[in-house]
């Protein structure tokens, strides 16, 4: 069996891998060979996969399974193959149904390292904490170049961005540093209160909070956080901090009905947001939580435009959107960005973007892939969870129909495609390719 480890080419800065050298080296063996395709950026240099006894090849045809992180453009696929990577299709993602329609002509087989999850649904191969990690990083970077940009100085002017740090350990000496000044110097009088909400407590929000608690802070409930400022008795050397869970985020329609978090996940249709009502109070929010269009959206355009006409949102400096789901939960979130140009300004009343950190409205962070902004420390981290799924998809049949198809259950779950067919988990995707399949 030959497994391949394709070059990412999603953009300049995606250096990430699915599997280090270390663990290529301990799972290469007889009956195991690696092959990885070179590339310029990959945060492993080729020199260290060739000591791992992998070989360096620009063909990887040969390969039986073929590994990546980010999606494969169309073209670059090749028949009768075996794919893991993050494809971005289980929501019916349009920009990637002509990849998903090229993976059925070609009969190949896809593993969506999302799907690879436990009997409870729990994600097992993930960037999730780094994707927080990065973000939180970066909001506190804009946060800094924001309140610079309005002519305050602060000691958040020192953060970098998250792809100027060599490492995990670097940042959070960096932050330890950060946090003795706090202590020491206090915040200005501009500042205060500083106030980061959180929506969400996956590994993406605690992946976030990792970071903001290593800064001083107090945390405070969603039900306090109203009178809490009201009261204004603000401590410059904290900040505050708060976790917004699900029955903060939304409640049901009629009024005589309450929140049940299992009817709100099986009928979303019966919520409607809450979470405008929090806003007022914020100087940055993070967005951490997952999202599809049957749930409400958090923040809409509609309320930031009557908002910002009132001025009722002047506190509110930064929007860091972790999720990043194109005009999803945060409907101001109206493009992605890039880690070489990460933020933009939303202006709520003309809803044009400006980048930068200058404008009117909050500054949006919209990286996509932002676990690529820390990438040794990220992959290593993915690297050694997926590791152990390598044998087993190694030693799989994929010569038989997909009820046949004797791959561990975590695995088979995962797989959307088996031998150019939508496996049956994932036969709703139809209806989306129905716009392409004619085309290509």
């Amino acid at each position: 069996m030959v497994i391949g480890i394709r070059r990412e080419d999603k953009n300049e800065w995606e250096a990430r891998v699915p599997l280090t050298p270390q663990d290529i080296a301990e799972l290469r063996n007889p009956n195991l060979q690696f092959v990885v395709q070179p590339s310029p950026i990959r945060i492993f240099k080729e020199e260290e996969y060739r000591a791992a006894g992998a070989s360096i090849e620009e063909d990887l045809s040969c390969c039986d399974i073929i590994l990546g992180v980010k999606e494969i453009p169309p073209q670059l696929l090749l028949p009768d193959k075996t794919y893991l990577f993050f494809s971005h299709t289980i929501k019916g993602q349009k920009y990637n149904m002509p990849m998903l329609q090229r993976l059925l002509q070609l009969r190949d087989t896809l593993i969506d390292y999302e799907r690879i999850v436990d009997e409870q649904g729990r994600r097992l191969v993930f960037f999730g904490r780094f994707a927080g990690i990065a973000g939180m990083i970066d909001t506190f970077w804009a946060l800094g170049q924001r309140w610079a940009a309005e002519g305050h100085s602060s000691l958040f002017d020192q953060v970098k961005r998250a792809l100027h740090y060599h490492s995990l350990t670097e940042v959070k000496e960096d932050f330890l540093r950060l946090s003795d000044q706090i202590q020491k110097k206090g915040l200005t009088a501009v500042e205060v209160p500083c106030v980061v909400g959180f929506t969400g407590y996956g590994h993406v929000s605690t992946g976030a909070q990792e970071i903001f608690n290593l800064l001083p802070h107090q945390e405070i409930s969603p039900a306090e956080l109203a009178q809490f400022i009201k009261q204004g008795k603000f401590s410059n050397k904290l900040l505050y901090k708060v976790v917004f869970r699900e029955a903060d985020l939304v409640r049901p329609k009629k009024d005589s009905d309450s929140f049940d978090l299992q009817d709100y996940y099986h009928h979303p249709d019966k919520y409607i947001s809450r979470f405008e009502e929090y806003l007022p109070y914020l100087s940055v929010l993070i967005n951490a939580i997952y999202w599809d269009a049957r749930y409400p959206r958090l923040v809409t355009k509609k309320y930031l435009k009557q908002a910002y006409a009132v001025g009722l949102l002047k506190n509110l400096k930064i929007i860091g959107d972790i999720s990043c789901d194109i005009e999803g939960s945060i409907e101001c979130t109206v493009e992605a960005s890039t880690p070489g140009n990460p933020v933009y300004v939303y202006n709520p009343l003309t809803e044009k973007i400006t980048y930068g950190v200058q404008g009117s409205g909050p500054v949006i962070l919209a990286v996509d892939n932002l676990p690529c902004e820390l990438p040794r420390d990220a992959s290593a981290m993915f690297s050694r969870v997926l590791k152990n799924f390598i044998p087993p998809l190694a030693a799989a049949n994929y010569q038989g129909d997909f009820d046949a198809f004797n791959i561990v259950p975590e695995l088979k779950r995962a797989t959307i495609v088996y031998r150019g067919k939508l496996t049956p988990d994932y036969q709703y995707l139809a209806s989306y390719l129905s716009d392409f399949s004619d085309k290509t």
